[in-house]
């Protein structure tokens, strides 16, 4: 291969065949065209005439100088010319390409790309066989595989499906998957510059099999990720960790809500030489209850991303106060302490224990107060048993008199200490138990109890003692009612009975009894939690895949990123709880190599084969030379303006790209020539995730009927009912968005015409994990059907009733699942003879098209719950009928009634 700066040719040695161009062209001139055949009748008067002139025509400048540069583009067709091509070599043999496709390859994955199709395409040129392995998992349960030995095109479409895992890879897996590829003998490892405990086991290995040559991103930055925040004094403390000890580095982490809208950002700066860097956050509580992600900017990867739920939220904590005319004093009040220690930690209500009830928070705190009103107990009772965290302390008040809402049994009257009539000197906190709530928090020496309530001695009194005396009596007692708790302080929350209110130790404490509010897994059980939406490889949050399973909420901080238990969020519409990448990562450093081991970075510009475009140029001027030719020899008309115009279509088919879809030719004339065959359509949301899951969905439908039926649909469209002709497709499908705008007058009354015309408009809320009772329920996407609908010819609506068309369409179904199941699927009530009597619209909340969904192997793209793989089965089985009844309206109501109808034709 000969190279010349950014060009090169693959066979120079052709280009040789260029100093033939000067001979071609003497031939050209010296060989007269053809002549051209003239009919004129009066030739016979030229007989006899006799000239010594003789001038041969010769051909025209501009057709010579044609058909030279059509035979110098040839040439250099079989040169093989390429545009920034490889400096690499190949040794004799086959080779293996080792990709690092963790979650640290996503930071630089299109160069790691270009530089994989470059080594794919220099070992098509020089007819190599190429195996390709991929070193983060794919099934934890199965071990690790490489591809096996494939050609190079076979290689390429491998490739093209590749994309970054969001977990960290496994080398030593990987290691154990080369030990039957033998036939190899140049290996190239393309590694995210992360190290890992087994890279030695690794780099030997790869060495073993051939020639190594290690490739790496030189340009870019040491490789970052973000840990879980901590909450300190009241501010959000990020932290971030980077791979490599080196010099100063500044990077900025935005804090962003749920839907994505920035909140604040904080730049965190790494000294020179140190790994970590952390900084503070400071925003309003407000504010902060507002984030639900933190992100590294431009570090687009699944560690550089931390995901927030409700333990990182400020809990609303009510205060209600007791207590007598004195302590109303500010000093003296029973919450006065209490909103100082927890002013940091917590949203504080302060409010009369009506008022809290009226919009429960998550904890709710009475200081001093001893009997509950009979008007509250009831409610407050049904709130503990719901979730809800009830903290009590005990006072003047309460030690006179106090009812039966406590954890334990008390005495009749307070215990004094440390005064001349009291029992015994004041008493400080023994050590907290292990399994105490309070564990590894210190009492300090100096925190005295003066005075404090008594418990009852009984049998479970140990289990419900959390703090207690040196002397052996309960300072804090609590216990377990339904979802929620039930505690109580035997001592005053403000400096009447002790000392503790004014210590560091009060704050702690105070925290640790809110924190019972988030729900923590030991205190649920092993209840499943669901994976709801999960972190690609490049930090960006969508639908979990296919492998993603649940994690019971017992186990779940234990929980690592794997393929099946990906990082983002998990769990069910009462509890939430995410999975972080970044956390889990004990250590990040920077891969090192032997010195010996060669090393090349990877090439950022990506070979291109410039042959077609040669050869395509070239046959566009074969076809002007041939029409020249023959326009010369009087064969054709000569060009003229007509002809030239004629010729602009041909033109612009020889130049247009290949693969035009027919979606990409929607308006004016697109949709006509798209819908030449069966086809469905979806309504553009605005929404591109939305819309790609109807066109995925509305595609896996299509799948399923090409296999299971005659219909055989093309690829779904996306029409814009304003400007699109949607008379053309039996089914529109349209997904509900919160966001969706307003369709306009033109487009509603567009869609009028198309219902009456017999087409059929399917309306998904998607929201059936929402409470829905109605066909305008409580679900999100529902309340904007009246809007989104209004102006619209609907009639009546109704669910669909047993024996109704759908349900025998093609199969016989019970129900219409999609990815939830249970909503309700509304048509309308009478449709009558219109139409045959089909239902112009089909309102529902299943979210069939993510059910629906599916790759090009046929592998489903969402989950479905709570039926799995038998629920999308039956989904798939509606949809199926769905067409069906779209496209052939009632004839299985009709084939139900054939019997009768030809016993009546009988008689």
């Amino acid at each position: 291969m000969a190279m010349l700066g950014p060009l090169a040719f693959v066979v120079p040695w052709a280009l040789i065949a260029l100093v033939l161009l000067p001979l071609l062209w003497w031939l050209l001139k010296v060989v007269p065209p053809m002549p051209r055949r003239v009919s004129f009748p009066a030739i016979r008067l030229l007989f006899g005439l006799d000239t010594d002139r003789r001038a041969a025509e010769s051909t025209p400048l501009w057709l010579t100088l044609l058909r030279i540069t059509l035979v110098a583009l040839l040439i250099l067709a079989v040169s093989h010319p390429l545009l920034n091509p490889s400096h690499r070599s190949l040794a004799p043999g086959d080779m293996l390409v080792v990709v690092d496709d963790g979650w640290a390859s996503a930071r630089d994955w299109p160069d790691r790309m270009t530089a994989l199709r470059n080594l794919i395409a220099l070992a098509e040129r020089q007819d190599r066989m190429v195996a390709i392995l991929t070193t983060a998992p794919r099934d934890s349960s199965a071990p690790m595989e490489h591809s096996g030995l494939l050609t190079p095109q076979d290689t390429g479409r491998l490739v093209s499906a590749l994309v970054p895992s969001p977990w960290p890879v496994d080398r030593a897996a990987a290691a154990e998957a080369l030990g039957d590829l033998d036939s190899v003998s140049q290996v190239f490892w393309m590694t995210d510059g992360v190290a890992t405990d087994d890279d030695s086991r690794f780099l030997a290995t790869l060495q073993g099999l051939g020639e190594l040559t290690v490739m790496n991103n030189r340009q870019s930055s040491a490789a970052l990720s973000l840990l879980s925040p901590t909450i300190e004094d009241g501010l959000l403390v990020l932290r971030a960790r980077r791979a490599g000890l080196g010099s100063e580095r500044y990077i900025w982490v935005a804090a962003n809500d749920a839907d994505g809208n920035l909140v604040a950002r904080q730049e965190l700066i790494f000294a020179n030489g140190a790994g970590e860097a952390e900084a503070a956050l400071n925003v309003p509580s407000e504010l902060r209850n507002k984030i639900a992600r933190l992100e590294i900017e431009n570090e687009p990867t699944a560690a550089a991303a931390v995901l927030l739920d409700q333990r990182w939220k400020r809990p609303p904590v009510g205060l209600v106060a007791g207590g007598d005319l004195e302590s109303q004093q500010p000093l003296l009040s029973p919450t006065y302490f209490l909103e100082r220690a927890l002013e940091n930690s917590a949203q504080l209500q302060p409010a009369t224990l009506e008022q809290l009830l009226a919009k429960p928070p998550a904890v709710i705190v009475l200081a001093d107060i001893g009997v509950v009103p009979e008007t509250e107990r009831e409610t407050l009772e049904t709130w503990i048993d719901s979730g809800g965290v009830l903290i009590r302390f005990a006072g003047p008040v309460f030690s006179q008199e106090s009812d039966d809402l406590v954890p334990v049994e008390i005495r009749g009257r307070e215990r004094a200490l440390g005064g001349a009539m009291s029992w015994a000197s004041a008493q400080r906190i023994a050590p907290f138990d292990a399994d105490s709530p309070f564990a590894g928090l210190l009492p300090p020496p100096d925190v005295l109890i003066d005075r404090q309530v008594l418990a009852e001695p009984t049998v479970d009194l140990t289990s419900k003692t959390w703090a207690r005396l040196l002397d052996g009596t309960p300072l804090v007692t609590a216990e377990q009612r339904g979802d929620g708790w039930l505690g109580l302080v035997h001592t005053s929350a403000n400096t009447q009975w002790t000392n503790l209110p004014i210590s560091g130790l009060f704050a702690g404490m105070m925290k640790r009894l809110i924190d019972l509010s988030q729900g923590a897994g030991a205190e649920l059980g092993n209840q499943l939690l669901p994976a709801l939406q999960s972190l690609t490889g490049f930090g960006v949050l969508g639908p979990p895949p296919p492998t993603a399973t649940a994690i019971g909420a017992n186990s779940f901080d234990d929980a690592q990123p794997s393929p099946e238990t990906p990082p983002g969020l998990y769990g069910t519409l009462d509890l939430r709880r995410t999975l972080n990448l970044g956390p889990t990562i004990e250590s990040l450093e920077e891969l090192v190599l032997p010195a010996e081991t060669t090393v090349t970075g990877f090439e950022r510009r990506e070979e291109i084969d410039t042959r077609p475009f040669i050869f395509g140029l070239a046959a566009l001027l074969a076809l002007l030379e041939i029409y020249a030719s023959m326009a010369l020899r009087g064969l054709v008309p000569a060009f003229g303006t007509g002809t030239r115009l004629a010729a602009i279509p041909l033109l612009i088919l020889l130049l247009a790209p290949d693969g035009a879809r027919a979606e990409e030719q929607l308006n004016e004339n697109g949709i006509p020539l798209a819908a030449l065959n069966v086809r469905f359509a979806y309504i553009e949301t605005g929404d591109s995730q939305v819309d790609r899951i109807s066109f995925a969905g509305l595609r896996g439908l299509g799948m399923m009927l090409t296999a299971r039926t005659s219909v055989e649909p093309g690829d779904p469209i996306a029409v814009e009912i304003e400007t699109d002709d949607i008379m053309l497709f039996p089914l529109i499908y349209w997904a509900i968005t919160p966001d969706q705008p307003i369709p306009s007058g033109v487009a509603k009354a567009r869609l009028d015409a198309y219902l009456a015309a017999g087409g059929i408009l399917v309306v998904d809320t998607r929201d059936a994990d929402e409470e829905m009772e109605g066909v305008t329920g409580t679900g999100t996407n529902a309340a904007r059907l009246p809007e989104l609908l209004g102006g619209l010819n609907i009639p009546a609506l109704m669910r669909v009733p047993a024996g109704h068309v759908l349900t025998q369409a093609y199969y016989i179904l019970g129900g219409f699942p999609g990815r939830w199941d249970g909503g309700s699927v509304w048509v309308e009530q009478h449709p009558g003879g219109l139409n045959d009597g089909v239902s112009a619209i089909l309102i529902g909340s299943n979210d069939w098209a993510s059910a629906w969904a599916l790759n090009d192997e046929l592998q489903p793209l969402y989950p479905v719950v709570p039926g799995g793989e038998r629920q999308r089965e039956m989904a798939f089985r509606f949809g199926i009928n769905l067409a069906m009844y779209a496209m052939t309206g009632n004839y299985k109501a009709d084939a139900v009634h054939l019997p009768m109808i030809l016993e009546r034709i009988g008689q």
